[in-house]
């Protein structure tokens, strides 16, 4: 039984609101900032509250949100959450135009954005920004996605929805989407542009300059917003480690997070070779399989087959077992078994006929399942789940990775379109470990390939992050302690510089690690330069890690109020103009001098499922 409350607006045969998504991306290497705009009119005779319940990539730094009615422009402002709805409700009840979005408090990459009090034949475009670093594929590709689809979330038995956006999620099949969508791109980076990719039609590239460092590209036209957008931006030299420093904001404080510079560091470890090889390959690998209702036709196949082509891929001597879940969960052995030539066959021809036939997507107690076994000597246990993350409890099952991330690593896998981003790359980042996304059969062996590469790597432990700065500025971590580092991948560090230095302007990072016991160490010089018109991204990018890592603390806590780790939250999203799930964007229109008459009708506006 599904228990998400869903409903269809096709059958209603409601007008919808939402006439046109406009996109403009712009990458930066590895950083794309994101305006979408909104535009809608209400082409009934009564004033309307239009209500969007959307995706954004899970770990978005929404930084900027507006409305234009007519001729005026109404910049948001981010409040405590509460204090923000109220303001969206008081103004709709005197008759005043308002705009709220708010982030989901269970998910942060489903956005409810309200549209209210838009009088009969008028119309408002809504303009969102966001920033968001874009992740390295296994085949050196960066991976941008505009996530169009939103799925029924799923919520387990006995789980409490918070109130607000994981209430109503309205969709329709893609096919009937009945907005449009515009899209446009635009990379720049100090390396050549050699190629850009997409699972949907593009026009040809084109070169900006001689070098082919600034490059531009648009979707063919005619493009329904029925499916996710997928860009795959190829450079011609393999990616380098980099420290970008930005300047602070002039008109904040200074010896604040937004006033002072921040530093974003990607890392890019290689380990020694001769450590690499004498390390021999072993471990426990537990397969987690969603067998739920909505894992059906594609997905199940293309999970199935992700995981045929890994459970091939265990060495000899490792040790397995398989699970599946949906409302209850099966496993194929009582215990991990040794892998063999026997075990193998025999669970080859289970995972052949496995069908999404179990129900809803009750993950967390396999996962308790899991945890409980005891583990077996001399073989570190990998956990790969395989999952569309159709569930509305994100942050608990992220939560309960995370506190079991001691005695395993979790490796992540979003199978067919819509997959949530919040949960995959959670559960990879909090469980050490590798997110992966597959949308087909297309790349997928080396996606495969990589994650059981990095399985098979052991633990890089005892990270430090030291840094060698002039005398009188200061470093404040941002992010919270490296927990994993794996060969050749992109490992990210943000960092605030405080004070002033009149003699030396540069600086010197070391990244000291333990391979198999084998004590190793990444050193980069950089300069304290401020990079030219980056604006306030990387601050941003920057709250918004630390703003992620503060809501994981007050998880932890378990729902005990603890006033000052939201408080903290709070007054960070509002500091950094950068959305939690504490705080809600509000516009009102307050040069309205009349007041709309007549009671409000609310419009759902449906977003496609897969």
């Amino acid at each position: 039984m599904m228990a998400s409350c869903c409903g269809l607006l096709t059958s209603q045969k409601e007008p919808v609101p939402l006439k046109s998504v406009e996109v403009e991306l712009e990458v930066r290497d590895h950083v794309a900032t994101v305006v979408s705009t909104l535009n809608y009119q209400n082409q009934e005779d009564k004033p309307l509250e239009a209500v969007f319940v959307f995706p954004l990539p899970g770990d978005a730094a929404v930084c900027h949100f507006s409305a234009k009615v007519g001729q005026t422009e109404i910049v948001a402002e981010v409040k405590e959450k509460q204090e923000a709805r109220e303001e969206y409700d008081d103004a709709l009840s005197s008759g005043q135009q308002a705009f709220l979005l708010e982030e989901s408090e269970q998910s942060p990459d489903i956005f409810s954005l309200s549209v209210g009090s838009l009088p009969p034949g008028e119309s408002a475009s809504i303009r969102l920004e966001y920033v968001t670093e874009l992740a390295v594929q296994a085949d050196e590709g960066l991976r941008f996605l505009l996530p169009a689809v939103l799925n029924p979330r799923y919520q387990p038995q006995g789980s409490v929805g918070s109130e607000g956006v994981n209430v109503q999620v309205t969709s329709v099949p893609a096919s009937l989407v009945p907005y449009t969508l515009s899209f446009s791109a635009r990379v720049s980076s100090p390396r050549p542009v050699s190629k850009v990719e997409s699972s949907s039609p593009l026009d040809p590239l084109q070169y900006l300059n001689t070098e082919q460092t600034q490059a531009m590209v648009k979707l063919a036209a005619g493009h329904k917003f029925d499916r996710d957008v997928e860009l795959l931006i190829y450079y011609k030299d393999a990616h380098q480690p980099s420290a970008v420093v930005e300047a602070g904001r002039a008109s904040s404080q200074h010896g604040s997070l937004m006033g002072d510079p921040v530093v974003m560091l990607s890392l890019y470890p290689e380990f020694p070779q001769a450590v690499m090889s004498s390390v021999a390959s072993c471990g426990e690998f537990v397969f987690l399989l969603d067998r739920s209702g909505s894992m059906g036709g594609e997905r199940i196949k293309n999970a199935r087959d992700t995981l045929l082509l890994l459970l091939k891929s265990v060495p000899l001597g490792c040790y397995f077992n398989i699970y599946s879940f949906g409302s209850t969960f099966e496993h194929i052995f009582p215990k991990s078994e040794e892998y063999n030539q026997k075990t193998m066959e025999e669970a080859l021809k289970k995972v052949e006929k496995m069908e999404a036939d179990l129900g809803g997507t009750e993950i967390l107690e396999p996962l308790k399942h899991i945890y409980r076994q005891p583990s077996i000597p001399s073989q570190p246990r990998q956990v790969f789940v395989f999952t569309d993350g159709e569930v509305g409890n994100t942050k608990e099952v992220i939560y309960l990775v995370k506190q079991n991330s001691a005695s395993h690593r979790c490796f992540s896998f979003g199978i067919g379109e819509g997959a949530s981003s919040a949960l995959i790359n959670g559960l990879a980042k909090e469980g050490g470990g590798h997110a992966q996304f597959i949308t087909g059969t297309d790349r997928m062996q080396p996606k495969v390939m990589q994650s059981m590469r990095f399985a098979l790597q052991p633990s890089v432990v005892d990270v430090s992050v030291k840094w060698d700065l002039p005398s009188g500025v200061s470093v404040t971590a941002l992010s919270p302690p490296i927990a994993a580092l794996f060969q050749g991948q992109r490992s990210l560090v943000y960092a605030q510089f405080t004070g002033q230095s009149s003699e030396a302007s540069e600086g010197c990072v070391t990244v000291a690690y333990s391979l198999a016991g084998h004590p190793s160490q990444t050193q980069l010089q950089f300069s304290l330069k401020p990079a030219k018109d980056s604006g306030l991204t990387i601050h941003r990018l920057a709250a918004r890690t630390l703003i992620r890592s503060l809501e994981m603390e007050e998880s932890e806590r378990g729902g005990q109020e603890d006033a000052g780790g939201k408080k903290k939250v709070v007054e960070l999203s509002v500091q950094s103009g950068v959305s939690s799930a504490f705080t809600a964007f509000i516009a009102v229109n307050k040069s309205n001098s009349e007041a709309i008459q007549g009671p409000l009708v609310r419009r759902m506006v449906p977003a496609p499922s897969e």
